[in-house]
């Protein structure tokens, strides 16, 4: 019988990682629950060890935390049955740049920027090695749109979208599948920690049906998924627009329209 690998889930608690944890469970699969609250870690543990007969591992980390990113990374290097990765640990920012101190920007970064890559990183070479594996990287649709306001955030999740092709680039040829999942708006915490009413959104997509979207896609092998996008044909349109601009990139000269003519 083919044993299932084990899934590591960030920021595993509540929301979106604590359902891909239910539905990773209900497909067979043993769990790794990173997240920094212990006691809902715990209590979602039982629950799903007692409802699917699952093993679930609980591991309290504080991911902006040196000690604790290197423990998790530790953990994705030398466990040989973790197989795949959901690097869904985030933080949302609420107000404009000119309004955000050091700190948050600093913590929004460590978490949605170098936690998510080092992690990636930590696991990337064990998968290539071995010939498979999956990293699933959750990003944002703010990362296609400057006109959110969401600066910070946005930049962070366009980081990710980017990371996850590049990423794919270099190891779909070594068995190694990359998704990039990008939500819209979604019913989680998140907003409330950024000091964001939800209900103010005029759309919300509950957390059931994001993830259940993000795993047709994971099934489907998509590199890019995105659940609110009712029309595919956009994205394919932005993509091929994307590459059709980088044939029209030469280095030798500058464009005509930047030359001096006296």
């Amino acid at each position: 019988m083919t044993t299932l690998p084990t899934v590591l889930i960030t920021g595993a608690s509540s929301g979106i990682g604590a359902v891909y944890a239910d539905r990773f469970a209900r497909r067979g699969h043993n769990l790794v629950l990173v997240a920094r609250d212990k006691g809902r870690l715990d209590t979602l543990a039982a629950r799903l060890q007692a409802e699917t007969g699952v093993t679930v591992d609980v591991l309290r980390a504080d991911l902006t935390q040196a000690g604790d990113l290197a423990a998790v990374e530790a953990r994705l290097r030398e466990d040989a049955s973790i197989g795949i990765l959901i690097n869904n640990a985030g933080l949302a920012q609420a107000g404009a740049f000119v309004t955000q101190d050091a700190q948050a920007v600093d913590r929004l970064i460590s978490l949605n920027i170098t936690a998510l890559t080092r992690l990636a990183n930590a696991i990337a070479p064990r998968f290539a090695q071995a010939g498979e594996g999956a990293i699933v990287n959750l990003g944002s649709v703010v990362g296609l749109s400057p006109e959110f306001g969401m600066s910070i955030y946005g930049a962070a999740k366009a980081y990710v979208l980017f990371l996850s092709q590049g990423l794919s680039l270099e190891l779909a040829p070594k068995g190694v599948y990359v998704q990039a999942v990008l939500p819209a708006a979604t019913r989680t915490e998140i907003w409330e920690r950024a000091g964001i009413d939800i209900n103010t959104l005029p759309e919300v997509m509950e957390v059931g049906e994001l993830v259940d979207a993000a795993l047709v896609g994971f099934d489907r092998r998509e590199l890019v998924t995105i659940p609110p996008l009712h029309v595919a044909e956009r994205w394919e349109a932005l993509d091929t627009a994307r590459k059709l601009l980088l044939s029209d990139i030469r280095m030798t000269n500058a464009a005509e329209r930047y030359r001096t003519t006296g």
